[in-house]
């Protein structure tokens, strides 16, 4: 059998598997919004009843700010991103959540300072000295904006925004939160995370906004990079404000979801900035230092809390398993793999997915269980509550559902684009046969196909939520550092030449995988100069990825298990093409208790 009619074989298992992954989670969010439209809404006051049993019956009429603005989210998203959720129903119902929050949410107006608990009726229970109820009354108020184009929500939209960095960057005492003597000076990951999630929402598609929180977006990007300590080997939940580790339980606390929730944040962050080095960085440290160290390697799923002295986390909760980790695992896996090409981090989102649609989904009533022990059970049969409504799993589902896959795969791995779509610097370097084209600040040969079929000009179109799926244009390596291949040639092309792919830089922009017009003889080493980058502290041999799944230990890890710095190694000899592993299979499903 020819390389290229293995290749191809092997891209039509993985994009039936990728095809059958999509249509599942479709399935999976139909019946997540089937579920809320018909058991969450109060027709009465208007707003939405969270706290849900297994059934759907409501057990607490409280309303929770937090997941009123979440749904009005939600529902706004489903209907500006799917043509199957676009109908009246669901809109009607988000302008009627967006004007029970715009009547109730903020304590006393016109102060901004939202409740945290209203009773059905409006009003106000209790108030949190933190600043997530208005993060969440931000996002609601913006996309309802972008559903309907009333300026009343982006006005409130922008004001809760500039209200929400005072409070941040200036003075926090509009919180209320008492400033007592013995109290550290601590930072939360949780702050500037939510903080740049909210810059990318209201900067997406308007240059505006988006020129005037560029500096706010640095700066909480900064603010989260600080949480890597310990040479790069543990991402703590809480630093001082100065980014150093601080002492006791509240320094050494690890919260593996929230730094998958990061990552993503961070990676999407980078992509729009064009910076390839922060996205391996982001990688690195945000997705695959939390899951390695996070992944529970006896009954499978993260654990909720953690401790990095490896001492026992004095939170009751810390080893179940919630839905809400997983469900930023999955997103946070599929971007990655979307933007770096790497299959590992497809096979991570395979087996993070494989986990949570087999514990958490309730195939009885819809839904997804949301708290299970740390077996996998169910702990509690509830649907909602204070924390958990809508928006965490069908958040993760529409992101996933949204990646379109063609019917047919076509004979390269990506879709061919017009040549005025591949920028001129890479036309002009194509057929150069003296070097490889140099695209970007820095050359990435980590994601060149090892058995490319023939020469390519090809482009993927990347956005927010349109991943593209292309596992099988990245070599797995075996073992050895991906590398500069040499590829097969179609009888009467030159010998001469180099195969390059460069890194996906930026959302909603085509981004180029160009190829020189021939390949050097099999057997010719790559140039020595080119050295195989690496991510972060991986060892080179390994690859950049595979050096972080190594037997893990569960939540008792040990400093010898971190990976020591790469050291130099001579080129390896040529090798044989990889042969490609079969896709993961789709796990049976069965009840989540």
């Amino acid at each position: 059998m020819s390389g290229g009619l293995r290749v191809r074989q092997d891209m039509e298992k993985e994009w039936e598997t990728l095809r059958a992954w999509k249509e599942r989670v479709g399935q999976e969010l139909d019946r997540v919004v089937a579920f809320w439209m018909e058991h969450s809404h109060d027709q009465e006051h208007g707003g939405f009843f969270t706290c849900l049993g297994r059934d759907g019956q409501v057990y607490d009429n409280l309303k929770y700010v937090w997941l009123q603005g979440r749904q009005v989210w939600m529902y706004c998203r489903l209907y500006r991103k799917f043509q199957r959720f676009r109908h009246s129903e669901l809109l009607d119902s988000a302008k009627a959540g967006g004007e029970f929050l715009l009547r109730y949410a903020r304590v006393a107006p016109p102060g901004k300072k939202c409740a945290f608990v209203l009773t059905q009726s409006g009003l106000p229970v209790k108030v949190q000295r933190t600043i997530f109820s208005e993060c969440f009354y931000t996002m609601a108020m913006n996309e309802l904006w972008r559903v309907t184009g009333e300026e009343r929500y982006q006005n409130e939209a922008v004001e809760m925004m500039d209200q929400i960095i005072h409070w941040v960057r200036e003075d926090p005492s509009g919180l209320g939160r008492p400033q007592l003597p013995g109290t550290p000076p601590a930072e939360s990951m949780a702050v500037p995370m939510m903080l740049l999630n909210l810059v990318e929402q209201l900067g997406e598609a308007d240059e505006e906004l988006a020129g005037k929180y560029a500096e706010l977006g640095d700066w909480c990007a900064q603010r989260i990079l600080q949480h890597v300590q310990r040479d790069g080997q543990a991402v703590l939940e809480n630093v001082s404000e100065d980014g150093k580790e601080l002492s006791g339980c509240l320094g050494r606390h690890q919260n593996p979801g929230h730094a998958l929730e990061a990552g993503w944040f961070l990676l999407r962050h980078a992509i729009r900035k064009g910076d390839p080095e922060l996205q391996a960085h982001v990688i690195d440290k945000f997705l695959l230092l939390p899951f390695h160290s996070g992944w529970d390697p006896k009954h499978g799923g993260l654990f909720y809390f953690q401790d990095a002295d490896n001492l026992c986390p004095t939170q009751l909760e810390w080893d179940m398993k919630l839905w809400w980790p997983h469900s930023e695992a999955m997103i946070a896996f599929l971007m990655g793999y979307s933007y770096s090409g790497d299959p590992t981090l497809l096979r991570v989102f395979y087996q993070v997915a494989e986990y949570t649609f087999r514990q958490f989904r309730d195939p009885e009533y819809g839904e997804w269980f949301g708290y299970l022990n740390r077996e996998g059970k169910v702990a509690l049969t509830i649907k909602g509550g204070p924390f958990k409504g809508k928006c965490g799993t069908a958040g993760m589902q529409g992101f996933v559902d949204s990646a379109p896959l063609p019917s047919q795969p076509s004979s390269s791995p990506c879709r061919l684009l017009p040549r005025a779509a591949v920028p001129s610097h890479v036309r002009r370097d194509a057929g150069r046969s003296a070097e490889p084209p140099r695209l970007g600040p820095r050359p990435r040969p980590h994601l060149l196909p090892a058995c490319c079929p023939r020469p390519l000009r090809r482009g993927i179109k990347l956005s927010l939520l349109h991943l593209p799926v292309c596992a099988s244009l990245w070599v797995r390596g075996r073992g050895r550092p991906p590398r500069l291949a040499s590829v097969p040639q179609p009888a009467g092309t030159s010998s001469q030449g180099w195969c390059f792919a460069p890194p996906a830089r930026r959302l909603g922009l085509f981004s180029s995988l160009a190829c020189a017009h021939s390949s050097p003889p099999r057997g010719q080493a790559r140039p020595a100069r080119w050295t195989a980058p690496h991510i972060g502290l991986a060892a080179r041999r390994a690859g950049p990825v595979a050096a972080h799944f190594r037997p893990a230990a569960g939540p008792q890890r040990t400093a010898s298990s971190a990976a020591a710095p790469a050291s130099p190694s001579p080129a390896p000899a040529p090798v044989p093409a990889p042969a490609w592993p079969q896709p993961p299979s789709i796990a049976s499903e069965r009840g989540g208790s």
